[in-house]
């Protein structure tokens, strides 16, 4: 399966990276590099794609306020020399985020991930389910091409995004995607260690260290508590708290 994609980015080696990046990935045919989300704009109008490799810093128009006015069934991957714009990423649905500099390996494995969701959007094989494994501990799930068990004890937390959800798991680099629904997920797992804290997020509560002022921490991530679940998950931070003596 051919996926169409364009490139945008300001500085032209960076542009010039992925545009040979892209060249050499079989299934990627490029219709368009552009300097500027302006350029870009103009050009899919008339000539739109499946795929934009997008920078988030740049003059004018941002990366993060163009994606915002995309149709729907373009997916993102977004380029970007800062980490901390990651997590703005997922929330307007970009499919992967890239640092810079962006290896090949990367930028393939962003693609391979297109592809994957493209392919299984596309009906190109069954759907991603989430399927209960024989030992309780687990389940499994579609991607990549295969299923995939994921033990309990490994995942962290799981983001939920329009049609898919990225299971970030223990000491794996990159969360894992799955074009599945987070209401099947929330129900393969047990109730007792994973908790709704959020439309968009699941958390193992095992796995918590850190809460600070509503959000609870991982790393360089913080995940907010809506309160539609802030009772449920004070109760649980209550159970599990030292009480100091007066």
């Amino acid at each position: 399966m051919k996926l169409s994609c364009a490139l945008v980015d300001d500085e032209p080696l960076a542009l010039g990276l992925l545009e040979s990046y892209a060249a050499q990935t079989p299934f990627l045919e490029v219709r368009g590099a552009y300097a500027n989300a302006i350029e870009a704009m103009e050009g899919l109008k008339t000539n739109p794609v499946d795929l934009l490799f997008l920078d988030i810093q740049m003059p004018g128009l941002s990366g993060l306020d163009f994606s915002k006015m995309l149709p729907a069934d373009t997916r993102i991957v977004f380029t970007t020399a800062f980490s901390q714009y990651a997590v703005d990423g997922y929330r307007v649905n970009a499919l992967d985020y890239l640092l810079k500099p962006v290896s090949y390996a990367d930028f393939l494995a962003a693609a391979r991930r297109a592809e994957e969701w493209f392919r299984l959007k596309r009906g190109d094989g069954a759907a991603a389910a989430v399927a209960p494994a024989e030992d309780n501990d687990s389940f499994f799930v579609k991607s990549d091409y295969k299923l995939v068990r994921i033990r309990f004890n490994d995942i962290i937390y799981i983001e939920g995004l329009k049609d898919y959800v990225k299971i970030y798991l223990e000491n794996v680099q990159r969360p894992l995607l799955s074009l599945t629904s987070m209401h099947a997920v929330e129900e393969a797992l047990p109730a007792t260690r994973f908790y709704r804290i959020h439309r968009s997020f699941i958390v193992n509560m095992e796995k918590v260290s850190v809460v600070e002022r509503g959000q609870i921490v991982f790393g360089d991530k913080r995940l907010p508590v809506s309160d539609s679940y802030k009772e449920r998950v004070a109760e649980y931070l209550t159970r599990r708290t030292l009480q100091g003596r007066s």
